[in-house]
């Protein structure tokens, strides 16, 4: 699918025409190693020393600061061994338990090396307490880190100020601006942060190349043993065609900074149109601190999945949290550490805009996702709030057949290729959609249909009606 509305910008954007024009030269016809002393290799060798210095730039730092790496995971993962070796007597780290899971998942591996974790909450609006990372610190506090801004709800977190607390305890501080870089303006010559990651299929460059900031005068060892480059600390033929890409994004995202209203406009029109066309609609998050392109809208009642199912058969890409992480059938973490209530958590969409979004596509989307909403609905159980009351037999009947779809049908189906598109159960009726290769052999189709029913009466209720399809 090519003709799309795309609002899944958190998750990767489109490359700049500009920026693979710049690429390109480094694919077909500059193709020296920067690490070869002839003429060929040497003039790729001042491309990366550019493309350094762009990158540099944005970030209001110097070129010598720049690490080039592959990914935001990487990066992470190479300032926090960095942080830690730097300061080996030290085995605390200070977190927030909304962080990506390059961060979340990597905190978790080194507690069971021995490190302590304390993983801050924020409050019901995504915010983090200045108190409570004060509170947090010790003498032994090797490290803070923390995203800039929320990749779900798009909430900027006070990093400055979180960074002065960790200088005063001798901690260092590490941010993943990953959602920020190249939406919100930075000047690491004046910050309190020590280190930085960036990636650049967030900001309009290929993916497989991003960036770390290292302050000058940390001691950052080696995180990648091999040759010389990147002065030594990571060792490896540099990706140059993404290098050259990553430069020129940033230097494109730097003259963008002063264009967000663009992204803001139209995302606070979506915004504002969704909540007033549809009841019992709220966003999740500060609308104060925020992103500019972000919005995280929680559609109440309804699941997320059935959500995204029906804005892709319109041909809108949205999501319903972070791409890295949505597989899981699970409500996000970051909604989750916020506090909300169960039918908020279901039901909540992420729509994140970019430089490239249209007023004529975000007409589109209000046009189409009142009607979706309205649709789910009328056909599916209502979501509703944890209460300490008993479910009905009619909510333990639809609660008994979504688990026997979910655990025992789905994965027999994924066995052959096949899955379940979408399922809807109203009373005594439930409507199962297939899909995928399901749809390759009408008669093992037929087959499946009767075990489906016949699986469904046998465990739930004889008096079932279920259409297969």
């Amino acid at each position: 699918m090519t003709d799309c509305i795309y609002l899944d910008n958190n998750a990767t954007t489109k490359i700049d025409e500009e920026v693979i024009g710049a690429m390109m030269p480094y694919l077909t016809i500059y193709y020296g190693n920067p690490s070869s002393m002839h003429s060929f290799g040497g003039q790729v060798a001042k491309a990366v020393q550019k493309a350094r210095e762009q990158v540099a730039a944005l970030l209001g730092a110097e070129h010598s600061e720049i690490i080039f790496t592959s990914c935001g995971t990487e990066g992470d993962n190479a300032a926090i061994c960095a942080a830690l070796t730097a300061q080996p007597d030290k085995h605390h780290i200070i977190t927030t338990e909304v962080e990506h899971s390059a961060v979340l998942n990597f905190c978790k591996h080194l507690e069971k090396q021995g490190y302590s974790v304390t993983y801050l909450g924020v409050d019901s609006q995504g915010r983090l307490d200045l108190d409570e990372v004060q509170a947090a610190l010790t003498g032994n506090t090797a490290l803070v880190t923390m995203m800039y801004a929320n990749n779900e709800t798009g909430v900027i977190f006070p990093v400055e100020e979180v960074g002065k607390l960790a200088k005063e305890y001798g901690a260092l501080f590490h941010v993943d601006a990953v959602q920020a870089v190249g939406k919100v303006p930075m000047d690491m010559s004046k910050s309190s942060i020590d280190l930085l990651t960036l990636s650049g299929h967030k900001l309009h460059a290929p993916k497989g190349v991003g960036a770390l900031y290292a302050r000058k005068g940390i001691n950052f060892p080696a995180f990648m043993i091999g040759g010389h480059q990147e002065r030594g600390r990571r060792g490896g033929t540099e990706n140059v065609p993404g290098i050259i890409a990553l430069g020129k994004a940033c230097e494109l995202a730097q003259s963008h900074l002063e264009n967000l209203s663009h992204e803001r406009q139209l995302r606070d029109y979506l915004e504002t149109s969704l909540l007033t066309l549809i009841s019992d609609t709220v966003v999740n998050g500060t609308t104060e601190e925020r992103l500019a392109n972000t919005t995280n809208i929680a559609f109440k009642y309804v699941e997320g999945e059935g959500i995204l199912s029906s804005l892709n058969q319109y041909g809108i890409c949205a999501s319903a949290g972070s791409a890295c992480t949505s597989g899981s059938m699970e409500p996000s973490h970051v909604l989750k550490a916020m506090g909300l209530p169960n039918s908020v958590l279901q039901g909540s969409i992420r729509f994140s805009l970019s430089r490239y979004t249209t007023q004529e596509e975000i007409n589109r989307v209000i046009e189409i996702v009142p009607d979706i909403i309205s649709h789910l609905r009328s056909i599916t159980p209502r979501i509703e709030d944890e209460t300490t009351s008993s479910p009905t037999k009619e909510q333990e009947k639809a609660n008994l057949i979504q688990q026997i779809l979910e655990e025992e049908v789905k994965p027999f189906l994924a066995q052959d290729g096949g899955d379940i598109d979408l399922y809807d159960i109203e009373g005594d009726l439930v409507k199962v959609v297939l899909k995928g290769a399901c749809d390759a052999c009408p008669s093992s189709t037929a087959t499946l249909k009767l075990a489906i029913e016949a699986r469904l009466k046998d465990r739930v209720d004889p008096e079932l009606t279920v259409i297969a399809v």
